[in-house]
Parts: structure tokens; sequence; C-alpha cells
């Protein structure tokens, strides 16, 4: 059994925020099907590592599970099959321009006369209301709009990209999840559907921490501290003496009192030393330093060792290649691989693991369309000569 069975998603969007918030609920046993444009299909098909097969590494990962029918809208008799296929939905997500679905004649108001019960995920760049609302954006634009992209990077240096991944994207999708796992709550009491507004750079600003309060109450603007954190230190990246990097953590008193036995030198968190917070944040640059040179008089795995015997908070900074021989990334089965068009593929785990109705990857992403035939015959009736007459003419 798995937790969503029976739920039909209608996955409209492109690239990743709308679609990733769609695979999500497939890996948990929602049916998506996967409506894309007929000879091009979805961007995220061309976005990422070419494949021998024609669509990206990115696409047969985060396609997973889902069924691909090709529908042109700019065709009445594509809209109309697109109009019948929100009749049989529970979820329908679509991430264009605001604008878009109105022009289409497919606005929230339009689906829900098609289908009171239809729960609509928007994803756009600003949300569909405000003086932006209309303009376009990927997860770069949002990271910067968001203030992310203004912290990451040395205080000296220019801002950087925090992490080369599409953030604002994925953490929109999960988002999207949320919304509509609540508004799926709220139809068991109501009989209806309702609205999923979600905006990229919204995701990301609410995971800024104390960034709001602290400006407000104290006009603090916070700036870039490289690998630091604003509020605790040592809680930083440090390089071993075989040239590695570390992650050390110390989050409070005690846990850097524990760092400091871990070093041999208890005395640094004396009440007169280092030992409460206000005075290692005073001497901020004194005490990293004083970490840096202990990490880097030892080989890497003889500080993680240490820290970790002395319950400090400690990991390394791996690289992807690092995490493949990773055995706790083994045993939670964080990266998994499964059969696809291009041969045995890995691509990461489903999460959340549940006990009693956990999620699947039941198949990687699928060729342009595969699934046309079978879904317009089996939802919607149409038959195969009437298939083969709209395939012929480009409508699918």
């Amino acid at each position: 059994m798995h937790a969503l069975e029976g739920i039909r998603v209608l996955d409209l969007g492109t690239y990743i925020a709308g679609p990733y918030c769609a695979t999500v609920l497939g890996e948990f046993g929602a049916e998506i099907i996967k409506v894309e444009r007929p000879r091009t299909g979805d961007n995220l098909r061309r976005f990422g590592t070419d494949t021998e097969c024609g669509d990206t590494l990115v696409w047969l990962s985060e396609s997973r599970n889902k069924r691909s029918v090709t529908l042109d809208f700019s065709d009445p008799r594509g809209l109309e099959i697109l109009r019948d296929l929100i009749k049989t939905a529970d979820v329908v997500i679509e991430n264009f321009r605001p604008g878009v679905m109105e022009k289409w004649g497919l606005g929230y108001d339009a689906i829900q006369e098609l289908n009171p019960q239809a729960v609509l995920v928007r994803v756009s760049a600003y949300g569909q209301s405000g003086p932006l609302h209309h303009l376009p954006g990927f997860a770069r634009v949002a990271h910067g709009f968001s203030g992310l992209a203004y912290l990451a990077g040395e205080p000296d240096r220019p801002p950087v990209t925090p992490g080369s991944t599409s953030l604002a994207d994925y953490t929109t999708g999960l988002y999207g999840v949320i919304g509509v796992l609540l508004a799926l709550r709220a139809r068991e009491a109501t009989g209806k559907g309702q609205c999923v507004d979600l905006a990229l750079y919204e995701t990301i600003f609410r995971l800024m921490d104390e960034l709001v309060p602290a400006y407000q109450k104290f006009g603090y603007v916070r700036e870039r501290m490289g690998a630091d954190t604003v509020n605790v230190v040592p809680h930083s990246h440090y390089e071993t003496q075989d040239g590695r990097w570390i992650a050390i953590a110390c989050s409070n008193d005690n846990m850097f009192a524990r760092l400091a036995r871990a070093m041999e030198r208890p005395e640094l968190a004396a009440e007169d030393q280092f030992g409460p917070k206000e005075r290692r944040l005073a001497a901020r640059g004194q005490v990293n330093g004083i970490v840096a040179d202990w990490v880097a008089s030892l080989p890497r795995d003889e500080v993680i060792d240490r820290c970790r015997k002395a319950e400090v908070p400690c990991g390394p900074l791996n690289s992807i290649a690092d995490i493949f021989e990773e055995p706790q990334y083994a045993h939670r089965e964080n990266i998994v691989t499964h059969d696809s068009r291009i041969g045995p593929l890995a691509v990461p785990g489903v999460l959340p693991m549940l006990s009693d109705t956990p999620g699947e990857i039941r198949w990687l992403g699928p060729a342009l369309g595969a699934d046309t035939e079978d879904v317009l015959t089996g939802l919607l009736g149409r038959t195969a000569a009437e298939i083969a007459k709209l395939r012929e003419e480009g409508v699918v």
C-alpha cells in the first residue's frame, strides 16, 4: 500500500519546481500524468547532462514514476482534452508565468467549475499577486531576491551562488507537497479543493532563521561570513593536515567544552577564557584560529575520530565521490540504482522514510509521449483511431 494511492495528479509544469512537487507525490503512490508539448516536451529533458536516450540525467532522475502524455494547448482540441483530464484529477500542478493558464481559459475559477474537488498548485517566480507577479524568474534569481545569495561567500569577495543546485526549485516543490497534503486533508471535511500559491523566493526566505526579527528589532544587516555562522563560534569549516576539509559545529558552551577536551586544552573553556558564548563571539578570529591550527595538525580521519569520541558535532565535507563510498548513505539507501532507458542508473533515494507506507521508485523518466494512448483511452475513452488522427495532426 502507498500513502497517496488513488490520488491523480496532472503535472503541467516545466523544469523543476512544479514537477518536483509531482515527483514527490508520485513516490508515495499518486498517479502522475505528465502533460508535455508534442515533439519538444518539457525543457527539463534538455536541462543537465545529455545521455544517449535523448533526455538528460536530470530528466531521468526527477521525472521518475511519471506517465508522459503530449498535448498541444494552442489547439482547441488539445485544450478540450486537457479540460477532460482536469475533470478526472485530484491535483493540478502548473508553474507557468501568471496569466498563462487564464489565457487558456484555465484559471483557478475555471478549474473549480470543471472540478470543484481539484487542488491547484501554482508556482511562479513572485507569486500570483503583487507588483512583480508578472515577471519571469529561476532559482538563481530567487536566491538573490530572498536574501540568501547576499550571504553566500567570503566577506571581502563577491556574493556566490549557494551551491551549484536549483535550491529554490526544490524547496518550492517541497512546500507544494505540503500545500497539497493540507488541501487534501481540508477537502475531506469540505469536499472542495483550493489553490496553493507559491513563489520561488518565498520558500527560501522562510528558511532564513532570525534575519527578519534581527533587522526589525536591532537594524542588524547580516553580511557574508564565509563558512562561519552568525551567532556561534567555532562553527565553521577547517582544513586538515592532509588537505581535506571538515565541519565543526559548536552550538553551545557545553559543546565547546567538549571540543576543548578533544583538543587536550580544557582550559580554553574556562569562564575567563572562551567558555561563555559571548567571549567566543567577541574573539571570533582568535577562537577560529586556535581550532584551525589544531585541525591542521592532524589528518582528517583522526580529527573526526577525536571529535566524535568527545561527542562534538563534526563531519567531512564530502564530494560526490566521497558520498558513493560512505557506508551511512549505503545503509540508508540514499542512493539507489534503477533500470532506465540508458541502463542501470544511480539516483537519489526516496524521502521521507515511512515505516508502513514507504515510497518507491517504480521507473525513471519516460520517453516523450510514451503513455499518451494509454491515458487517453483508459481515462477519457478516446479510440485508437481518434488518437492516431490527433497525432498525425500534431495535437498529441
